[in-house]
């Protein structure tokens, strides 16, 4: 079975029709930059680009990275444009792509439940949390398999900052941080989110997790395990997907 998924991003939105049996893309991925200024319309138009690139014409889900309430309502906007806030997304998107079936969810909640279901969260109980390190930093926090939505802990107070401006990849390339540099937030970070939740595992996602073994091995003083995301970059637009047959069901 297959379903569309799409993955907005601080700075991409891509998109791929996805193999429910295997969890995994069943095509090459299309990727377009996000807009700037990221407004509704302007993210419409490119979810719209990434949908008919595939000329796909059934139900899909959307990823958002901020709080997503009721499959289609946007609560915060870190990370886009704020022109986002309170806007019903799934009727937006359903009616840039002609009338079809769209969920929307959280970004790091999508990758979260791809993760559990095929990749590094696999028959993991307990306390799990999947962390998107990008733009911003996403969270997923999953007990006993079963999600707690919208956590957004890349918004946890660290030093008297947002936690996400410190430790995100986009503050790794900011402030141009060696490997070594960056991986000591990200450490520091985790031991703020351990002491407050307690994780049996930390499965580390978005884009730099494909280089986890620049800075994974660098972390020291963490009690959890920590591993890197199985789908990689692929976690949301899988979880996207995921979630759109779910609700379609």
């Amino acid at each position: 079975m297959q379903i569309f998924g799409v993955d907005i991003g601080g700075s991409g939105i891509k998109g791929a029709p996805v193999d429910l049996d295997r969890g995994d893309l069943a095509a090459e991925r299309f990727k377009v930059l996000t807009p700037n200024p990221s407004t509704p319309d302007a993210v419409a138009d490119g979810v719209k680009e990434v949908v008919d690139h595939f000329g796909w014409s059934g139900p899909l889900g959307v990823t958002f990275p901020g709080v997503v309430t009721g499959g289609a309502t946007i609560r915060t906007a870190a990370n886009v444009d704020k022109a986002w806030v309170d806007t019903d997304a799934r009727a937006l998107l359903g009616e840039r792509l002609g009338g079809l079936p769209v969920l929307v969810l959280n970004d790091a909640d999508a990758a979260g439940i791809a993760e559990m279901n095929f990749g590094a969260g696999r028959d993991r109980r307990g306390t799990v949390i999947t962390l998107t390190f990008g733009t911003g930093i996403g969270s997923a926090l999953f007990i006993d398999g079963v999600l707690v939505p919208n956590t957004e802990l890349g918004h946890l107070e660290l030093h008297g900052h947002d936690a996400e401006t410190r430790a995100s990849t986009k503050a790794k390339e900011d402030h141009d941080l060696s490997w070594e540099h960056w991986a000591h937030r990200v450490q520091k970070y985790l031991a703020h989110v351990e002491m407050l939740f307690s994780p049996e595992l930390f499965i580390v996602g978005g884009g730099v997790s494909r280089k986890a073994d620049k800075f994974l091995p660098l972390i020291e003083g963490i009690k959890a395990d920590i591993v890197p995301a199985e789908l990689r970059n692929n976690a949301g637009i899988v979880g996207a997907a995921m979630g759109a047959a779910k609700s379609a069901a």
